[in-house]
């Protein structure tokens, strides 16, 4: 299969839909510009882990991740349902 490994595309998969989703769904004033730079997902597609960056002083950049760990029920919710 030349499509590279279950996970990897699982993956792939995950970061356009957690991308989209945080760009239409989420409207928690405390996220700011987010980049999803990378997802790994564990062989077994249980357990993913999320990479990001996040732009402006560190003030803001707190603020973003203390809002995605606001928004991560939700967006795992939301995952489950769409995959």
């Amino acid at each position: 299969m030349s499509q590279g490994s279950r996970p990897d595309r699982v993956a792939d998969q995950l970061r356009s839909e957690l991308a989209q989703m945080l760009a239409r769904d989420v409207n928690d004033p405390g996220i700011g510009f987010v980049t999803l730079t990378r997802v790994h997902v564990t062989p077994d597609l249980q357990s993913a882990r999320i990479m990001y960056t996040a732009l402006g002083d560190d003030k803001a950049k707190a603020n973003t991740a203390k809002a995605l760990t606001r928004v991560a029920p939700f967006l795992r919710r939301q995952i489950g349902a769409r995959l």
